[in-house]
């Protein structure tokens, strides 16, 4: 979160237990590295997910099934789960937590490249939840629209990227330019879309949520 600590670690110390399945597998992608939605992402999540009432969610990024293992504990049944993943060892990962959890039959996990993946898919989604290669977010955006339901939700993850997105390109390490590049493109393009309404929230590392206008008539 971009702001004060303090604050952050309050607001942590008020959120709930995760249930046990997901509790052990938070313990297990922390000790492995694995990067995985943060606490304040999960509490925006969970609130979303009650006020909102999703029948169809698209995941676009897996790694360990974490967030749509999270998505199918709280959201209302009887919810359908999409999610998409290219990482060998994180699909076989994340097929093995789906199974132990019982939850293979509700999510569906899509092996490839996004990119080549959602052009494929039928819509509409009630909510998409973007958490993929962050240089990829631009190149998405178009098939993300095209699949969200008449006022549906898209929520992208880690668009403040720990504070580099506020700096200079030249701040931001050489490796780190192109991503940082296209995601200030990315946010520009969501904030002046003629088809959506968006805001940026500082939750966790910075989610966009954007939903498609109501057309009239």
């Amino acid at each position: 979160m971009i702001g004060d600590e303090r604050l952050e670690t309050f607001l942590n110390s008020m959120d709930p237990e995760l249930p046990g399945e997901l509790f052990s597998l938070e313990q297990r992608a922390l000790a492995d590295h694995v990067p995985i939605i943060r606490r304040g992402t999960r509490s925006f999540l969970r609130w979303i997910l009650a006020e909102r009432r999703p029948g169809r969610i698209l995941e676009i990024g897996t790694a360990v099934g974490f967030s749509a293992l999270f998505m199918a504990w709280y959201a209302p049944e009887p919810v359908r789960i999409v999610t998409v993943e290219q990482d060998a060892r994180r699909i076989a990962e994340a097929r093995k937590n789906f199974a132990a959890a019982g939850r293979q039959k509700q999510i569906t996990l899509l092996e490839g490249d996004a990119a080549e993946i959602l052009p494929g898919l039928s819509g509409p989604f009630d909510m998409i939840f973007m958490d993929a290669a962050k240089g990829q977010y631009p190149f998405l955006l178009p098939q993300a629209k095209r699949l969200m339901a008449q006022g549906g939700l898209l929520i992208t993850d880690n668009v403040l990227q720990e504070g580099d997105i506020l700096e200079s390109r030249f701040a931001v390490r050489r490796r780190d330019r192109t991503i940082h590049k296209r995601m200030r493109e990315y946010l520009y393009t969501l904030a002046h879309d003629e088809d959506l309404v968006c805001t940026v929230l500082p939750v966790g590392d910075g989610l966009a949520v954007c939903t498609v206008k109501r057309k009239d008539g």
